[in-house]
């Protein structure tokens, strides 16, 4: 009978952990709680010969903690438990019915990120993670360091990758927070929107340090820039003024130069008659020369302040032609380089992944570690037994525990770390 039941518990056990396995496959479609969507409203305008996008309704949004999916006009969606297809086709009703369509708009409902999976128990960096497709305990094992050791039982190659790891995962913050105030520099905007911490992005403390000094450059940036184009417009303003000024000595001068000629005019013919002597006619000769040449000089002083006007406004288009320049080059230097450390994360995770694969056999290895998983099914939590290549769903928490320890036993807590862990915590940025 002995025999017979724990050969019966065996199968039981291998049933579940299949169940799970195949399950995960068949229900990543299905939407979750904290499962970010992108909702997209077309309709055919006949009168145009295209699709024109509703805006107001479209857009990202988030499953609630309820499973449900609040839009403008027709307000919550049920959301949890259906595929992304039959959301889409529900919004479509709702807005035919509530605007009196003739025909149904098209909508499409895209996933854009799972809810994560958790980690926890005797694993080095416990947290929370990205979900992905496929993805097995194993791999989320990787995610989270590898399971806790202490120090020396730590293989040189394991540090060396969760180091890197950490590392990485510091600079994909950084290099995120630099192009979130990039693309605020470009856009105009007056502050900068942060994106919201991503799973495995690192700790919340580096995160405000870094968000903190980027605000910093931002506004210093936006005072310099502000700086620039208020001398150019104010330099702008002064030189209008002295054009206006210049115009009024212009016409006083013509009235200068009229009233010359004419006193020269009479002066002649009195010359010509020997009433008047020719000395004075010489005399309002110069005057009206000089009339002249001081209206010239006035006229030329105008010339020279309108291109000076022209070069300041060329100057202020130029502050902002050169702002967007520098920014959309200093913009695309930091995609790429977010594309690269995004690609050095995944390798980093593979080759700790490989590692913790093909350790040698020992108290410490796979073999002496067990796996369970904390799932919502049906709207009640349960705790089921996994392997190395059971398949994640969202919002799983995987507990890794070590035999020897007090966590054999589910529902238990762990109490197998060593004063290593502390440190070993601070190593890899808990």
């Amino acid at each position: 009978m002995g025999l017979r039941f724990q050969f019966s518990r065996a199968v039981g056990l291998l049933v579940l952990v299949l169940a799970g396995a195949l399950s995960a496959g068949a229900f990543d479609d299905l939407l979750q709680p904290q499962t970010k969507l992108r909702v997209t409203v077309v309709q055919w305008n006949p009168a145009k010969g295209d699709y024109q996008a509703w805006q107001a309704i479209g857009g990202e949004f988030a499953v609630s903690q309820t499973g449900t999916l609040s839009l403008p006009v027709i307000g919550q969606v049920e959301a949890a438990g259906r595929d992304a297809t039959s959301v889409a086709n529900e919004i479509s009703t709702r807005l035919q019915k509530r605007m009196g369509l003739l025909e149904k708009p098209d909508t499409t409902v895209e996933i854009l990120e799972y809810p994560p999976i958790y980690v926890v128990g005797d694993v080095t960096t416990p947290g929370e993670y990205r979900y992905r497709t496929g993805l097995t305990v194993l791999q989320a094992l990787a995610l989270s360091g590898g399971p806790f050791r202490q120090e020396n039982t730590r293989s040189a190659d394991e540090i060396r990758l969760v180091g890197e790891l950490q590392g990485v995962r510091d600079s994909i913050l950084r290099t995120k927070a630099r192009i979130a105030r990039l693309n605020a520099e470009m856009a105009g905007a007056s502050e900068v929107v942060f994106p919201d911490l991503e799973a495995g992005d690192g700790d919340t403390e580096l995160a405000a340090t870094v968000q903190a000094q980027e605000r910093i450059i931002f506004q210093t940036r936006v005072q310099e820039r502000e700086r620039q184009v208020k001398s150019l417009e104010e330099l702008r303003e002064l030189l209008e003024a002295e054009i206006k000024v210049l115009e009024q000595k212009v016409k006083a001068a013509d009235i200068g130069i009229e009233n010359a000629r004419k006193e020269l005019n009479n002066v002649s013919v009195l010359v010509e008659k020997g009433i008047a002597i020719a000395s004075r006619r010489s005399e309002l000769e110069q005057r009206l020369a000089s009339y002249q040449a001081d209206r010239l000089d006035q006229v030329t002083a105008i010339m020279r302040a309108r291109q000076s006007i022209t070069e300041a406004t060329r100057n202020l288009a130029g502050v902002e032609d050169r702002h967007k320049t520098e920014v959309a080059g200093a913009l695309q230097q930091e995609q790429a380089q977010l594309q690269r450390l995004l690609l050095n994360q995944e390798v980093s995770q593979k080759l700790l992944l490989e590692a913790l694969a093909s350790a040698t056999p020992s108290t410490k290895d796979a073999e002496a570690i067990e796996f369970f998983l904390t799932r919502n099914e049906g709207g009640e939590s349960k705790e089921i037994p996994a392997t190395r290549s059971t398949l994640l769903m969202p919002g799983d928490v995987v507990t890794v525990r070590q035999k020897s320890s007090p966590l054999a036993a589910p529902g238990t807590s762990s109490s197998s770390r060593t004063e290593a862990g502390p440190a070993l915590a601070a190593e890899v940025g808990q």
